[in-house]
């Protein structure tokens, strides 16, 4: 273990994963949803097998138990992913962002609900009262009275929280699939599976990017696999109580890129109901340490010793 080489490498992938939204924004004119899902994820596979010959895990790398497993993961990933797609192109780049940030508070209740996991008080307040920040965030986007107000927004804002819900759902396979899976299994099977279900979308409008757009386009994919790599051997190196919440670091360069690339204020509303959001997810990932650390004394502690 090495928590200073596991910050950095989660870090480094918060980095990579914000570029590539930004850069599947700046496209979002040029190519549907369903055509930058499918170069986010084709152009990603050849990252992976690349990673997978590097660490000579390439036989283990791809051979998998559970196929069908991994087309309900990709399907549900595959929706979140869209959604969030289509959610830059109609809202700032920070407040899809900040949306984003409802799907680890989700989690915690569709786990209750599918896995049987307990939700304790603590976790329960922390979940309400993120969940009343996401609801700060939306509301302009949903005030009628609003001057500003446009359809596309309003849609935005569903399409965004949509994305986080499906998202949450993505993850409560993925930790039946870990049970039973390597990483590098769910993360190449999930490229693949995202691939092909991103040709299904070729009849609704797809276009021949050209020029600088392809080269963005395939850009988003490489990132794509770069920053999945980057936070899978962040995993490696920490546990996830201790890299988890350095997540949050993509508000700030959201924010930063919002507002230099894209021309985005963000507004007090969005600010605030972010820092709420930003706080319960904190609160619950270091409940979750502490609680990982009693578990581990009480098993020590009934350990035979002698």
């Amino acid at each position: 273990m090495n928590p200073s080489t596991g910050i950095v490498l989660k870090l480094l992938s918060v980095v990579v994963f914000t570029v590539m939204a930004a850069l599947i924004k700046l496209t979002s004119d040029a190519a549907p949803p369903g055509e930058q899902v499918f170069f986010r994820s084709f152009f990603a596979i050849p990252v992976i097998l690349i990673w997978l010959v590097w660490r000579r895990e390439l036989g283990t790398g791809l051979r998998t138990k559970r196929p069908i497993n991994h087309f309900y993961r990709g399907f549900i990933g595959t929706t979140a992913m869209g959604l969030n797609f289509a959610a830059l192109g109609l809202l700032p780049f920070p407040e899809v962002t900040a949306l984003g940030y409802a799907a680890p508070l989700l989690t915690v209740i569709f786990a209750a609900m599918f896995l049987g996991e307990d939700v304790r008080a603590f976790r329960l307040i922390a979940v309400l009262t993120g969940l009343v920040g996401v609801v700060i965030v939306l509301l302009p986007r949903f005030d009628t009275t609003s001057e500003g107000l446009s359809t596309a927004q309003t849609l935005g804002a569903v399409l965004a929280l949509s994305g986080a819900a499906c998202s949450a759902l993505a993850q409560i396979f993925i930790r039946k699939l870990v049970m039973e899976e390597r990483t590098s299994v769910i993360v190449f099977w999930f490229s693949v599976t995202s691939s092909l279900l991103a040709l299904t979308t070729l009849p609704f409008g797809w276009t021949m990017p050209q020029g600088w757009t392809l080269v963005l386009m395939i850009s988003t994919g490489i990132l794509g696999g770069i920053g999945q790599i980057l936070l899978t051997s962040s995993y490696r190196f920490a546990p996830a109580s201790v890299v988890a919440p350095f997540e949050y670091a993509s508000v700030i360069l959201a924010l930063g890129i919002g507002y230099v690339s894209f021309g985005e204020h963000p507004t007090v509303t969005m600010l605030i109901g972010s820092a709420i959001v930003i706080g319960a997810g904190i609160a619950i990932i270091l409940r979750e340490r502490q609680l990982g650390i009693e578990r581990t004394r009480q098993r020590k502690a009934m350990t035979p010793q002698g």
